[in-house]
Parts: structure tokens; C-alpha cells; sequence
């Protein structure tokens, strides 16, 4: 609907969290479900975002703005995701402004990646 999913690693664990089942990033995924539930946006499970030094993580990706990666999140996170979640969906220009986030989507935040649309028209830099 928003053209806005939010992405979890399920099997995602902090440095030092035991490796057994379930894996506290199985709570961040039923954490995000349960926000996520009636708000019109997807919410999809991964075996693994490769953020192993700051789990637990999550992105928010968009067809039409740029992705987000988070870190740090903590397994009742899936709120402070869905608000990121509307923020990009709210944005006009693609990005997800910084102010309104939750302190989580501030301080857990790994990379800012740009969709192709952005990419495509950007003008390319000779390197020669």
C-alpha cells in the first residue's frame, strides 16, 4: 500500500546473546508485526541482515526512497520501526527526516542506501 516495508532479521541476536531458539530477533519481528497490524504496511522476516556486531537490526525499504539500516534495536523496537516505517512513507523528498524519529532510529542507524530511481538519475562521475 505505502510502497514502504519493514525488513527484520529473525535470527538476529546481540554479541554475547546465547545462540538458542528463539532468537531475540524472533521478538523484534513479532514486536514489528504486532505494530504493524491494521497500519496498511508489510512487515517481512529475514534469516539474516549481516549487522552482527550491532544487533539486533532491521531496514526500512522503499520503491521509491532511499533504504534504511538499524542496529542496536532492542526486541520491543517494532513501534519505533513502524514510526520510521510512516515517516519515509510521508516523505516527498525520500528521506527519512532525522527530528521526528524515535531515539532508537537515531542512535541504531547503519547505512542510508539510495534506490535505483535516485541512482539512475544522478549524474555519473568520470573516475578515469
Amino acid at each position: 500500500m505505502h510502497g514502504v516495508v519493514i525488513v527484520v532479521c529473525e535470527t538476529c541476536r546481540q554479541p554475547g546473546d546465547p545462540t538458542a531458539e528463539p532468537r531475540p530477533g524472533a521478538a523484534l519481528c513479532a514486536s514489528a508485526e504486532a505494530a504493524a497490524s491494521g497500519s496498511g504496511f508489510t512487515v517481512r522476516r529475514v534469516s539474516c541482515l549481516s549487522n552482527c556486531k550491532r544487533g539486533l537490526s532491521a531496514a526500512i525499504v522503499s520503491d521509491a526512497a532511499w533504504t534504511y539500516v538499524f542496529g542496536d534495536l532492542k526486541p520491543d523496537s517494532g513501534p519505533d520501526l513502524l514510526r520510521g516505517a510512516e515517516l519515509l512513507a510521508g516523505s516527498v523528498d525520500g528521506l527519512m527526516p532525522f527530528r521526528p524519529r524515535p531515539e532508537t532510529l537515531k542512535r541504531g542507524m547503519i547505512a542510508r542506501i539510495p534506490n535505483m530511481q535516485t541512482l539512475l538519475s544522478s549524474p555519473a562521475k568520470d573516475m578515469s
